[in-house]
């Protein structure tokens, strides 16, 4: 049997992050991956890379390449390329992606469609 190997990320490299005494509502969007360690409500979108740390509180519409979620996320996710679930991670709601990654002790709690990458887009609810 493989290991499961999820990308581990090193905070240094990422130019936007939010720090865990940062509390936002709203919507938000980057071209450049994004570090969530606070609490965010809304929308946040990314051309790039979305990362959920362990103590982030995510209440919003995410969409992006990889969604990587150590914390909790609830709401619709769509992942371009990937979601990773780690073993510390909670997600709740819709979630849309080709690849899905879940590390045993996460949790799961909603619907998953999985189309080939490229097959759909935000907001496209054709079966």
């Amino acid at each position: 049997m493989a290991d499961l190997r999820l990308k581990m990320i090193d905070e240094a490299d990422i130019d936007t992050v939010f720090a865990d005494d940062v509390e936002f509502e709203g919507e938000l969007t980057f071209q450049e991956p994004v570090l969530v360690k606070g609490l965010l409500k809304g929308r946040l979108e990314s051309s790039a890379d979305v990362y959920i740390s362990e103590q982030a509180r995510v209440e919003a519409e995410v969409a992006a390449e990889v969604v990587s979620v150590k914390g909790q996320l609830t709401g619709d996710v769509f992942a371009r390329r990937k979601l990773e679930l780690f073993a510390s991670g909670r997600v709740g709601g819709t979630v849309r992606t080709p690849d899905l990654i879940v590390q045993s002790g996460a949790l799961f709690n909603g619907t998953c469609r999985m189309d080939q990458a490229g097959d759909s887009a935000v907001g496209d609810t054709q079966e």
